[in-house]
C-alpha cells in the first residue's frame, strides 16, 4: 500500500449540539494521536467518548449548521501517519484489494472488505463473477498475508 495513500479514521454522522460539535463513527482505537485530517482541511480541537461512537470538535467547524453539511465526510489520514506494526499486525486498508490466492498460487479473487463482528477481523472475498465469500483472518483460514497477497488455507475458498 502506497504511503501517502489516505486511510479512513472515521467518518462524521452528524451534528452534536449548536457549537460545532460532530458525532463520529469511529474505525480506529484512538483518534487524539492525529490533529490533522483530510490533507490539513480539518484541524482536531477535541474528542470524547460518545454513545455509539465519539463527539469530536474541529477548528474549522463554527456551528451546528457547518456540521450537519459534513455529515458522510470520511477522516482520513496519510498512510505513513499511522504507527508502525507489530509482527502479524495489519491495518483494515492494507488488506483491502489484496489479490486472494489458494495453497498452490491460483487466484481466487481479492479482498473487498474487512469486518469485525466482535469475535474478530472477517474479510470478504469477491471472485471475479462478483460473488463473495467471507472468512475469519485467523492462522487455520490465512496462513499467510503480505503486501501483495493474501493465501486461503485449502477449504476456506468457499
Amino acid at each position: 500500500m502506497s504511503a501517502d495513500r489516505p486511510v479512513t479514521l472515521a467518518v462524521i454522522v452528524g451534528a452534536h449540539g449548536v457549537t460545532g460539535e460532530v458525532r463520529l463513527k469511529v474505525f480506529a482505537e484512538d483518534l487524539s494521536a492525529h490533529r490533522h485530517f483530510n490533507g490539513g482541511a480539518l484541524t482536531l480541537k477535541s474528542v470524547r467518548a460518545g454513545n455509539n461512537g465519539a463527539i469530536a470538535r474541529f477548528a474549522e467547524i463554527p456551528d451546528r449548521t457547518a456540521a450537519e453539511r459534513l455529515r458522510g465526510t470520511e477522516l482520513t489520514v496519510a498512510r505513513d501517519a499511522l504507527p508502525p506494526l507489530g509482527e502479524g499486525e495489519y491495518y483494515h486498508a492494507d488488506l483491502v484489494g489484496l489479490a486472494v490466492v489458494d495453497e498452490r498460487g491460483a487466484a481466487i479473487g481479492t479482498i473487498a472488505t474487512v469486518e469485525n463482528f466482535g469475535a474478530g477481523d472477517v474479510i470478504e472475498i469477491e471472485r471475479p463473477d462478483g460473488k463473495r465469500f467471507m472468512v475469519p483472518m485467523r492462522a487455520e483460514a490465512v496462513p499467510h498475508w503480505d503486501g501483495e497477497r493474501l493465501t486461503l488455507a485449502n477449504g476456506w475458498a468457499g
